[in-house]
């Protein structure tokens, strides 16, 4: 953060820097039934939820439902997620059962969701589309033209939207996106969180 600048203009909270952690309980999530978050979490109200969309060499893609999960738990809540509940070592993090990580992402989404309640938005910048994380330590750069950015108030529509608006472009790069997310069955992220009912896969999509 200080590298970046960050610290310099704005007050920053890491919201994991210090322990212990909250735990969000999950009693109808699909795979886990707690989330691991920064204790820190207690200082807010709300949560505007910025995601970069893109590619995931694990989930497939990355967006409001990544963030939700994945961005806002603490170190071990992430890897919590990625052992689908196991206490596992970091390379257990790797051979977790791929279905089982993607509906364990849409339990702990839905944990931060009703956290906030109605005080949660979200943001998708469809821009720099590579087939890889920003987490990665060596990216493949973008393959697709810049899309755009969309605002909504419901996480699965959101990223529903952006799946959609992949499938529709004529973008050379398109084929390469679509074949990291179904080849990780990525959209069932999605529909793993509609089951649990944090969205809607149905939405109105206006441009401005």
């Amino acid at each position: 953060m200080e590298n970046h600048g960050w610290s310099k203009y704005f007050n920053v909270d890491i919201m994991d820097a210090e322990g212990p952690d909250k735990v969000l309980e999950i009693p109808n999530g699909k795979v886990i039934k707690k989330n691991y978050v920064g204790k820190d979490i207690e200082k807010y109200d709300s949560m505007l939820v910025l995601s970069h969309f893109k590619g995931h060499p694990m989930g497939g893609y990355g967006g409001a439902l990544k963030q939700l999960s994945i961005g806002v738990a603490s170190g071990k809540g992430k890897r919590y997620i990625h052992c689908a509940g196991a206490n596992g070592s970091y390379e257990d993090m790797f051979r977790t059962d791929q279905i089982k990580f993607l509906e364990s992402m849409a339990d702990a989404a839905s944990s931060v969701v009703k956290y906030f309640g109605d005080n949660i938005a979200y943001i998708n910048v469809m821009c720099n589309m590579s087939v890889d994380c920003d987490c990665c330590s060596v990216a493949e750069d973008p393959c697709m033209k810049d899309i755009g950015i969309l605002a909504s108030n419901d996480p699965v529509a959101i990223d529903m939207a952006c799946i959609d608006l992949v499938k529709k472009s004529d973008d050379p790069g398109r084929d390469h996106l679509l074949e990291r997310i179904n080849s990780r069955h990525g959209t069932h992220t999605i529909d793993a969180a509609y089951d649990l009912g944090i969205g809607n896969k149905e939405y109105e999509l206006i441009e401005v």
